[in-house]
């Protein structure tokens, strides 16, 4: 009931808002030419300035729409949601589903005019912080709209928007994305499950199974990607992946019983099979073949928002544990005046503040008008937020020490559902490798196409590229005009901001190096990559910071003198960081053990066992 009212609380506010002169009554896709890449362009050690200074902002009067909706969902989950419960009985009450789709929770981006909230990335994020205070519900609202209706969102033709979308957005129907199978995990393109076009070409015959399915047993609209045969441009028969939408009305459609799983217990995740399954050739998502590429823009366009969800989690855990803390007396003295406690408040608000500040940015970034390729700067969000998420609710619960470890408090179920951050919507590993390609083949790209204006004769080139060896030879100023009399970072950031000038200029100079030293061989070197990732990311996450504390100061906004110190901590830890791992990329460089690390992991694999002798095996 309460739900109820907050729902047409919500529609009551949304009314009440300015007139379209001020806010439009649909959101309109905002289109302009495309926009440069920023993370790629860092590792011809390029920073583009203009694309994250100033800190992106919103409108007043989506700023003034978003606070309409936090007050009432915040409300729901404090009064309504029983999280304990919820990890109990593994299942989300049905009173509590229904509360959220009467908040309309489950259509926050689909368009007005299809029934949806049509919030934007940024206002999305911020919802995404008070959702994300339960593991099991944030799952399931992510797994409907964030991969499992958003190929129709991206892609759908406008018929199958106007079929499917309004009926999505209510909650009457709910979403799931079907890519992973019991053979294909982080390896996508191997999928089996197969649909064969019939006869009279009007619908095809799905047949397979997919596994690790979020909503499966709810679900009524799935996202389902297949095998087909497709005429190549040469004339010979291929199998391409191909994404369809299924109804489970369509028949053949079957799931198995929930997964015991160890965290998000409440969410529903299960098996589900199709068998005959025949899918009309109309609910093709974007071309027969095309399957592959929706299903990474797919995922690709939702991994920024677990920055805000995480940072929104964090938040909750420092203010829970710091009650703790402060009130808590050991050897006659609080927890608080103890230095290795104080340590790891520290470290949660620097986790908090950074990836909050990368997830804002890249929903802004997003945002803007045109179409702006963002998928490297979310899966750095993503790699940096699971991780930060990980180790601060590992930390708080070492605060409270034994109470942590019962089940009386939600430090636990906190630890145990933040543990899949690591693993869905792609693997931190191969986010690792995609992060670091990306970009590589894109510097190499870039530097490839040098080479050849040299080769040409192009004077300007070859000149650009001798004056830039020569300034290094003799000790280079790096200046990318981020501070100074016209630069753009406030001056209690300046350090910060020279660090992070000096780290981009020679992480450009590392990745021109790696890719002079292996050429294209680089996809196989696994540990150089994840290096040059853990770089950029860091890289990414200082300018985010930097950025932000730079508009906090400089507008004036309550507490700014404290991320300016939270973000000289990060900034200074990341630049030694950033420094030691181009040391380690450096050819023979001795810091650098990746070969007595392969070969100790090859003498263990081999075994299939830990080889080393017991200490007490026998006696000299």
């Amino acid at each position: 009931m309460a739900a109820a009212m907050s729902g047409l609380l919500l529609r009551a506010l949304r009314a009440a808002l300015p007139a379209p002169a001020t806010l439009p009554a649909v959101r309109r896709l905002r289109t302009a030419a495309p926009r440069p890449a920023f993370a790629k362009e860092l590792f011809l050690g390029t920073l583009r300035k203009e694309e994250v200074f100033p800190y992106p902002e919103i409108s007043n009067a989506e700023l003034e729409e978003i606070n309409q909706f936090v007050g009432p969902v915040e409300k729901f989950f404090s009064e309504e949601v029983d999280s304990k419960k919820i990890d109990r009985d593994a299942k989300i009450p049905p009173e509590t589903l229904k509360g959220l789709k009467d908040l309309g929770l489950f259509g926050m981006q689909i368009p007005e005019e299809y029934g949806g909230l049509g919030l934007s990335n940024t206002m999305y994020a911020r919802l995404g912080e008070i959702t994300s205070l339960d593991g099991s519900i944030a799952v399931t609202l992510a797994a409907h709209q964030a991969i499992g209706l958003k190929g129709i969102l991206i892609a759908g033709t406008d018929e199958q928007k106007a079929k499917y979308l309004p009926r999505l957005a209510s909650g009457e129907h709910i979403a799931a994305f079907c890519l992973t199978e019991p053979g294909s995990g982080s390896d996508a393109a191997s999928i089996q499950t197969r649909a064969t076009l019939s006869e009279d070409g009007k619908y095809f015959l799905l047949n397979g199974s997919k596994v690790w399915i979020s909503n499966g047993g709810l679900a009524d609209i799935f996202t389902v990607f297949a095998r087909t045969e497709v005429v190549d441009k040469d004339g010979k028969l291929k199998d391409k992946i191909t994404a369809f939408i299924v109804e489970r009305d369509f028949g053949g459609v079957t799931h198995g019983k929930p997964e015991d799983k160890l965290g998000i217990r409440g969410s529903n995740t299960c098996e589900v099979h199709f068998e005959n399954t025949k899918v009309p050739i109309e609910n093709v998502i974007g071309e027969v073949g095309g399957g592959f590429k929706v299903a990474m823009n797919i995922l690709n366009s939702g991994r920024f928002s677990m920055g805000s969800a995480s940072a929104g989690m964090i938040k909750k855990l420092i203010e829970m544990t710091a009650e703790y803390a402060c009130t808590r007396k050991q050897f006659n003295k609080k927890l608080s005046e103890f230095g290795l406690i104080q340590e790891k408040f520290c470290f949660m608000a620097v986790k908090a503040y950074v990836m909050e500040s990368m997830a804002y940015l890249t929903a802004g970034m997003m945002d803007r008008p045109g179409f702006p390729d963002c998928s490297v700067e979310a899966a750095m969000v993503k790699v940096f937020s699971s991780e930060g998420a990980w180790t601060c609710v590992s930390e708080a619960l070492q605060i409270l020490g034994g109470l942590g470890y019962m089940k009386d408090y939600p430090y636990e179920r906190y630890l145990r559902d933040t543990r899949i951050l690591l693993i869905f919507e792609g693997t931190n590993e191969i986010l690792r490798l995609y992060i670091a390609l990306t970009g590589m083949q894109h510097a190499g790209k870039i530097l490839t196409d040098k080479i050849k204006e040299i080769k040409k004769g192009n004077v300007g080139v070859a000149l650009g590229e001798f004056l830039n060896k020569l300034r290094d030879t003799m000790g280079r100023k790096v200046d990318y005009g981020l501070v100074g009399d016209r630069g753009v970072v406030h001056p209690s950031l300046q350090e910060s901001a020279k660090k992070l000038e000096e780290n981009i200029y020679y992480f450009g100079t590392t990745v021109r190096g790696l890719l002079s030293r292996f050429g294209k061989t680089i996809v196989d070197e696994q540990l150089v990559l994840k290096r040059v990732a853990d770089i950029v990311i860091n890289l990414y996450a200082m300018t985010a910071a930097i950025s932000r504390a730079s508009r906090s100061i400089s507008i004036g906004l309550r507490n700014h003198d404290h991320e300016v110190l939270l973000t000289n901590i990060f900034c200074t830890e990341a630049y030694f960081k950033n420094n030691y791992a181009m040391a380690q990329l450096e050819k023979y460089a001795d810091e650098n053990l990746d070969d007595s690390i392969k070969k100790a992991a090859k003498q263990v694999l081999e075994k299939r066992a830990y080889t080393c002798s017991h200490p007490l095996d026998r006696t000299f």
